[in-house]
């Protein structure tokens, strides 16, 4: 039995080993598409074919539940999967759904009118294509109001991190916090919109300051999984659990192993 973790690459281990440690009886199948990472910077078309694509795969492999552990996938291919119809007995869920719980204090089923909540200046550091896709600001206008949101996108973070280099990847960090805050001076929150960023998540609070509360996803998304298994349990599907990339199997192990800090081995999907 296993649930499906989906991302464009390895940010999405980041999610599953929060989900391992709230989750420790439930097995997962992890799908990289790391042949085509990153996605940030494709268009919305193309991220939607591949999204659907691996989506799929991980059906076919007997995952009821697969979680798109990826913020442009959830941001440029979520809802259009969901309107053109999910197979009976399967389901998709994405990651932003337990960020806008956090910030706005609200339980996603809550579809009471948008109302004020405490935090009123929100900065936003994600991928290009999910800061274009305006997917955030649009659900949380759904839940709130009189909250100013200002996107970074940050070109480049990804493609270090997968690369294993993280000197870079801090210094790019500290360059568009630096973007932000010459629009933002003072946020009072900011959203680490890619499950690469929590990595960095140290590095973003530096940046930023000690009296901005950081959210980051991992621990997020995980809590709200274990929650939504313990009310469908019969989501855990039938398929075998482990690691599948589209790219080089060798490769996206050794890159793996550094990320997590533990071996991993991938096989080829």
């Amino acid at each position: 039995m296993a649930v499906g973790i989906f991302d464009s690459g390895l940010g999405g281990l980041t999610v599953l080993d929060a989900a391992q440690k709230h989750l420790p009886e439930v097995e997962f199948l992890y799908f990289a598409d790391s042949a085509h990472a990153p996605y940030g910077v494709r268009d919305a078309e193309d991220i939607y074919q591949l999204t659907k694509s691996a989506v799929e795969n991980l059906w076919s492999r007997g995952c009821d539940l697969v979680i798109l552990a990826c913020n442009t996938a959830s941001a440029a291919a979520l809802r259009r999967m969901q309107e053109a119809g999910v197979p009976k007995g399967k389901r998709v869920l994405g990651v932003f759904v337990p960020l806008i719980e956090s910030l706005t204090e609200r339980q996603w089923g809550d579809n009471s009118p948008p109302r004020e909540v405490a935090v009123k200046t929100v900065a936003l550091f994600a991928t290009p294509a999910t800061v274009a896709s305006r997917a955030f600001q649009r659900e949380l206008a759904f839940r709130a109001i009189g909250v100013d949101v200002e996107a970074q996108a940050c070109g480049g973070v990804v493609d270090a991190i997968e690369e294993g280099d993280m000197i870079l990847a801090e210094a790019l960090v500290r360059s568009h916090v630096e973007a932000l805050k010459r629009k933002m001076p003072l946020p009072e929150a900011a959203i680490l919109g890619c499950t690469h960023y929590p990595l960095l998540q140290q590095v973003f609070q530096q940046a930023l300051g000690p009296d901005v509360t950081v959210y980051s996803q991992a621990n997020l998304v995980a809590s709200s999984l274990a929650h939504y298994l313990n009310r469908h349990p019969n989501m855990q599907g039938d398929g075998a659990s482990g690691f599948l990339t589209t790219g080089n199997p060798a490769r996206v192990s050794d890159h793996a192993a550094q990320f997590l800090r533990r071996p991993i081995t991938f096989e080829q999907a």
